[in-house]
């Protein structure tokens, strides 16, 4: 699939303009080609038509499998390395000039893998962007299922590397299978040390799994939290206290997760809650989550919005939103906005 002729009904002055990604897992932004060579590194069987149904799911359960077996070809910090450097030149291409990529450090430990030495590996290769104009941060993410003193590791490992370019904190996986208010402690110990707070929430759980989030583990941003819509007080909630939701819509389709929420066999990209939410006064920041195993990209996921029914000015306001809501200083943000403008009269 071709995914740049997805934007073509974009407007040119909305191409133009500098991207900033908040929801994206380095694991999942892995092509096929890529893939492939690490398989065969390691000498696993994996044609590119092997991993392509790899990257075709029914449910959230089946995308979870897949996830696991691509993640477990990356084995040395010089695989993290080569997955930074080939999804920085995928977020080049798009005019991204900030990402926030969110690395599976609970994936890592599970593993036995040293965090610090894959992390030193993919620092040096996000380096490289920084001087084309692109800058990477980090999020250290847990797996919810694998349990609270696993999750506390993590914090504990993002410590232990002490980089600035850790800006914050997450859990991921099965939202259903601990009770939020568990890892009160770990969330604790994050902001203790100065990391931003983040949480999977609402993607195939209800909205009680997002308000938890909000008021017992203090989450600042939201991963998918599409399950909003089925409660006003809580969209009313999210507006007032301008909690933006990382919504990924091309994630929830493939997962079933839009689906789920609105209780169908499936469901199609129009019928995505988005327009609802943001018109809402709800933050929202556009991402991929995935983008390889998503088959999407961010100018896709803009696509999608439209298809949705947002208009030009609601859809600059939304890339103008994934800036606002960045976990970096307002200095930083007006600088990044001003060199990828620049950047893009260059081209």
């Amino acid at each position: 699939m071709n995914l740049e002729t997805h934007s073509n009904s974009l407007s040119v002055d909305f191409l133009a303009l500098p991207q900033a990604e908040l929801h994206l897992h380095l694991e999942g932004s892995l092509r096929p080609e890529t893939v492939c060579a690490l398989a065969a590194k390691y000498g696993v069987s994996a044609s590119t038509q092997d991993v392509l149904k790899r990257y075709a799911y029914r449910d959230f359960v089946e995308f979870i499998e897949s996830f696991k077996w691509v993640s477990s070809l990356l084995r040395a910090p010089e695989d993290f390395a080569l997955a930074v450097r080939d999804l920085g030149g995928q977020l080049l291409a798009q005019n991204v000039v900030y990402a926030e990529i969110t690395l599976s450090v609970g994936v890592m430990l599970l593993r036995n893998q040293s965090a610090e030495k894959n992390f030193e590996a993919i620092v040096a290769a996000a380096e490289s962007f920084q001087g084309r104009g692109l800058q990477l941060n980090f999020v250290f993410d847990a797996v919810r299922q694998f349990g609270v003193d696993a999750a506390m590791k993590v914090v504990e490992a993002a410590e232990q590397c002490g980089s600035k370019s850790i800006v914050a904190f997450g859990i991921g996986g099965d939202e259903l299978s601990i009770p939020a208010k568990e890892f009160r402690p770990v969330y604790e110990k994050a902001g203790v040390i100065g990391l931003r707070k983040l949480m999977h929430a609402g993607e195939v759980g209800g909205p009680e799994e997002i308000r938890q989030a909000i008021e017992l583990l203090g989450a600042e941003r939201i991963g998918h939290g599409i399950a909003a819509v089925r409660d006003p007080a809580l969209m009313d909630l999210l507006a007032q206290r301008h909690i933006p939701l990382e919504i990924c819509p091309q994630s929830n389709i493939r997962t079933g997760a839009l689906a789920k929420q609105l209780e169908l066999p499936s469901a199609q990209i129009e019928q995505h809650p988005l327009p609802q939410l943001f018109r809402h006064g709800i933050p929202v920041v556009l991402s991929t989550d995935d983008p390889a195993m998503f088959h999407t990209n961010l100018r896709s996921e803009y696509q999608n919005a439209q298809r949705m029914g947002l208009q030009d000015a609601e859809l600059k306001r939304l890339a103008k939103m994934s800036f606002e809501y960045a976990f970096i200083d307002d200095n930083a943000k007006a600088a990044l906005q001003r060199c990828g403008k620049a950047t893009s009269a260059l081209k």
